[in-house]
């Protein structure tokens, strides 16, 4: 393994830590605590690519590793945490939707190694597993914070959530994949203003805050639907490059 290489894959592996540590938190019964371990496992996962894009760390071997630590943080984690939070008490069926979303999020990761040198680095397809997953921390924070989990019929919305979370990650909508963040490319004083004024809205309600960002995230795949060639071929204009 390069010397480059050790940095993002011990960041990629700290998701897996904290994935780990959610099951364990699942199992012990504290779910809001689970729900944040996955969030947090979510922030290594953003952190990887970028330190391995900034130290020319970035491998085949890399792509893999996170594929594999992506199903246990953001599949198993979440699965888990729903079945023994809300699932359990339907057993069989329970146990369904959980594997359900599992496989999902597995069909949809080997679809992206599969296809990542075919297609734009501008859009994912189909909803990241990250993504779904945060989803489910977000609704979970957002119950406890409203104090909602002694709702009867609290379990319906988490089963819609997840056969619909579900069909997304494996469904063809495109979902901006944050790698060319054009805010970034502002002036240093309006990148930091708009990076306080974002942390002041998740810091001080982050139950709201990340459950309506990760809403408009998922709404954003059929916004972005009708869209999609004419910002591809924007994208072509520009760089030169060829896409599928």
């Amino acid at each position: 393994m390069h010397k480059n290489m050790i940095l993002p894959n011990m960041v990629t592996l700290c998701g897996l830590l904290c994935g780990i540590f959610s099951i364990t938190l699942t199992i012990m019964g504290s779910y809001f605590n689970a729900a944040v371990a996955i969030l947090l496992a979510g922030v290594f996962d953003g952190l990887d690519g970028k330190v391995a894009r900034l130290i020319k760390g970035t491998s085949d071997f890399g792509v893999q590793l996170d594929s594999l630590v992506d199903v246990v943080s953001f599949g198993v984690a979440p699965a888990m945490l729903l079945f023994h939070w809300q699932f359990r008490q339907f057993q069989e069926v329970g146990i369904m939707a959980a594997f359900v979303f599992v496989a999902c999020g597995a069909l949809r990761l080997a679809r992206f190694n599969v296809q990542t040198k075919k297609i734009s680095n501008l859009f994912f397809v189909g909803l990241p597993i990250p993504a779904a997953a945060a989803m489910i921390s977000a609704s979970i924070l957002f119950v406890y914070q409203f104090d909602l989990y002694a709702f009867a019929h609290l379990y319906l919305f988490f089963f819609i959530m997840v056969f619909a979370l579900a069909i997304l990650m494996v469904s063809t909508l495109p979902y901006y994949s944050f790698k060319n963040l054009g805010f970034l490319k502002m002036r240093p004083f309006n990148t930091v203003v708009i990076l306080v004024v974002v942390l002041f809205f998740i810091g001080s309600k982050p139950g709201i805050a990340i459950f309506i960002l990760m809403s408009a995230y998922i709404i954003s795949g059929f916004v972005l639907l009708p869209l999609r060639k004419r910002l591809l071929a924007k994208e072509r204009a520009k760089e030169g490059a060829n896409y599928i």
